[in-house]
């Protein structure tokens, strides 16, 4: 059976076959219950450069759909099933290329210990052989609701191997979080406001996606580590925050809620204990910074994304000749590597200013996503200053965050 689909480099008049002008489609296996009925366990994602359509497949609808347009309205098709990677290619005067790859068990998941259940919230390793084995936080070997309605996982709690990735990806980031709930606790002690069932740790997650991390945060705080929280997620994209409403009630989980909404807007009081805010694009990463800063939140966990802010106002002419900046202005990749370093350095100082701890992190390896530099800061005393940053006026730059504190 085919776990997942996904179509990308389509023909220019593609609009004119399957009426939007698409760039990618994904497509993937729901679980039963999901699945609006029998029939159509199928969840297709439509992808145009500023959309995304949802729809969903029966098995014979998403046959038809790779025969009609695998090789041909797409040039590109890779279909995963439990033991093979199917890929078909076409070149430019249309000939399909057909290659069948066997998927091999992640090294990771041949050599996981099968867990039953986590008790508490620490990582440890244990031996087997002359090796030393992870333990997650959420363990393979035991069923988690979402995981298995997002297709991570089997209903017997084995993890799909094509979604391996996404489940290290997800116990990383819970590694993070679990590092900073003693401080956040503590803060609260000291407000004299305890985390209790009157008054739940306080969670945001801005441009929360497809969510995997948001109900992840769920699930660990209030099933394995019992803290009562109360988590919502802002995204602009109404399909998506529809579907991450209807699983949130499917699995009757109180505590979660979404809304669409954009960052940079986003006026409503949440008086957030921890702001959350991955993968947001470019300055919506300042706007969810600032937020938080304004409300005093304990915790931040930012993943940013897509920094063009800065790279786009710099150029070679934008210092001096003899700047020891500009070689780095010279070559587009360094520039704009640098540009990204150069907007998260400042990112970090300004929060340092605010009264942050700070700690830039790696979030997973650079061999799954460039974008994996996370930025973990706990509030650990009062604001100290103005922000002034050197680094901006040499550069001649500007940028959102330092404006918005000024």
């Amino acid at each position: 059976m085919i776990l997942s689909a996904t179509f990308s480099k389509p023909v220019k008049n593609i609009s004119e076959i399957l009426g939007e002008d698409y760039i990618r489609v994904k497509i993937k296996l729901l679980t039963a219950s999901l699945a609006a009925s029998k029939n159509e366990n199928y969840f297709a994602e439509f992808y145009t450069a500023k959309q995304v359509f949802h729809k969903k497949m029966s098995e014979a609808e998403l046959n038809e759909f790779i025969a009609a347009h695998a090789g041909s309205t797409f040039k590109n098709c890779v279909q995963r099933t439990e033991s093979e990677e199917i890929t078909i290619l076409a070149n430019k005067k249309g000939k399909k290329t057909e290659i069948r790859k066997p998927i091999k068990e992640s090294t990771d998941l041949h050599r996981l210990t099968q867990i039953s259940n986590v008790s508490s919230g620490n990582i440890s390793s244990v031996e087997v052989g002359a090796n030393k084995i992870k333990k997650y936080l959420l363990a393979e070997g035991s069923p988690v609701p979402f995981l298995v309605h997002l297709g991570v996982m089997t209903a017997e709690g084995k993890v799909v191997k094509a979604k391996y990735d996404k489940f290290r990806q997800i116990n990383r980031f819970l590694e993070m979080l679990d590092d900073v709930l003693d401080d956040v606790i503590r803060l609260r002690e000291g407000e004299k406001n305890p985390i209790s069932e009157d008054s739940p740790l306080n969670i945001v997650d801005f441009g929360s996606g497809k969510s995997y991390l948001t109900f992840a945060v769920q699930y660990y705080l209030t099933q394995v580590k019992k803290i009562p929280a109360q988590i919502f997620g802002l995204d602009l994209k109404k399909d998506v925050i529809a579907y991450c409403n209807t699983l949130a009630q499917k699995l009757e989980l109180k505590n979660l809620s979404f809304a669409v909404g954009d960052i940079a807007s986003f006026g409503e009081e949440k008086h957030p204990d921890i702001i959350v805010t991955l993968h947001a694009c470019d300055t919506a990463t300042d706007y969810a910074l600032d937020y938080a800063i304004r409300r005093k939140a304990k915790s931040i966990l930012s993943v940013p994304c897509c920094q063009h802010e800065i790279n786009s106002q710099l150029s070679s002419k934008s210092v001096e000749t003899d700047s020891p900046f500009a070689p780095l202005l010279k070559y587009g990749l360094i520039k704009e590597r640098f540009s990204a370093l150069v907007t998260d350095a400042i990112r970090a100082e300004l929060l340092e200013s605010k009264g942050y701890k700070v700690q830039i992190l790696e979030f997973i390896e650079e061999s799954a996503t460039p974008k994996n530099l996370l930025i973990r800061a706990v509030r650990n005393r009062q604001e100290t200053s103005d922000f002034k940053s050197p680094l901006l006026e040499t550069l001649g730059a500007r940028q959102t965050l330092a404006g918005l504190s000024d």
